[in-house]
């Protein structure tokens, strides 16, 4: 392929959030629980069709994947 046929970074972004918007929609839509993560308290939680929030675990370790590799190199 050339690099003309390529799409733009800025419209896979696009295609990629539009995908996870219509996935949680169907899933609301079906009662089915959806997993959240919060950024700031490091906390899943599962939230389901009503709003209703349950929380489910912590986040298990810290740091980039790249950051705790080096670490132990």
């Amino acid at each position: 392929m050339k690099r003309e046929e390529y799409i733009s970074d800025e419209a896979v972004v696009k295609r990629a959030n539009a995908a996870v918007r219509l996935e949680i929609e169907k899933k609301k839509a079906l009662d089915i629980p959806i997993a959240v993560f919060d950024r700031k308290t490091q906390t899943i939680y599962q939230v389901d069709s009503d709003g209703s929030r349950v929380e489910v675990g912590k986040r298990l370790r810290k740091g980039r994947y790249s950051e705790r590799v080096a670490e132990k190199g």
